[in-house]
């Protein structure tokens, strides 16, 4: 029975992650040289829907001071993320959803990455307006998320690439048509300008785009 909201359980979330989103790693490349220019010192990083601790990992082997905290909703995600980062010091883990942390000006970095497509309107607001809570003034906030497009044809077309990355890495086509008709029941991605808009409504004083392909997008934004 799987023990979490995404595609696969936490025991092969790891090997088979890359199988259904195209560029995963470069997600993490990304937040990682966004972070890289802030230049904080004794950083004090939230990543929020930690999943396994890959970003995590990731975070520890590049940055030598950092104070991090992992949250996410699933116990057993949680549990792999402890088991994989056994060996570092200054982590602390939390199981609670985005929409339920309880942090005040804390946080330097909070990152989400793929975590709130699962949330409602009502919810994923909630969730943002956690994130932003979390950060100290001049934070910075570095969400990737599942997006849907501005019309018809362009979701047409986004679809019909997605179906082809699925079916060449080992999907078969009722597998591929299963990942496609989550959309919209058990996930619920918006726009980029819907995620745009989101952000400056929740208080932050800039956002923007920092990554974008297929039906991913990754957004940044300062408190």
């Amino acid at each position: 029975m799987k023990d979490n909201l995404s595609s696969f359980g936490s025991d092969d979330y790891d090997s088979r992650i890359n199988s259904v989103l195209p560029y995963y790693n470069e997600f993490h490349n990304q937040i990682l040289s966004l972070a890289e220019c802030f230049n904080f010192k004794n950083m004090s990083w939230l990543d929020t829907g930690c999943g396994t601790g890959n970003l995590a990992e990731r975070v520890l082997q590049k940055f030598n001071s950092v104070n991090l905290t992992l949250c996410d909703p699933s116990a057993a995600m949680l549990e792999k993320a402890k088991n994989k980062l056994k060996n570092f010091e200054n982590v602390k883990y939390i199981n609670l959803p985005s929409q339920q942390l309880d942090f005040n000006s804390e946080f330097d970095i909070v990152t989400a990455v793929q975590s709130h497509h699962y949330l409602n309107v009502t919810n994923r607001r909630e969730a943002t307006y956690r994130c932003f809570k979390a950060l100290k003034d001049g934070g910075v906030y570095i969400t990737f998320e599942n997006i849907s497009l501005s019309s018809s044809e362009s979701e047409e077309i986004c679809i019909k690439r997605w179906r082809k990355y699925l079916l060449e890495h080992g999907k078969s086509a009722q597998e591929a048509e299963k990942h496609i008709k989550r959309r919209g029941k058990e996930v619920f991605p918006i726009t980029v300008n819907e995620h745009i808009k989101l952000l400056k409504d929740t208080g932050f004083k800039s956002a923007e785009i920092l990554w974008m392909s297929y039906l991913q997008a990754g957004f940044w934004a300062i408190k």
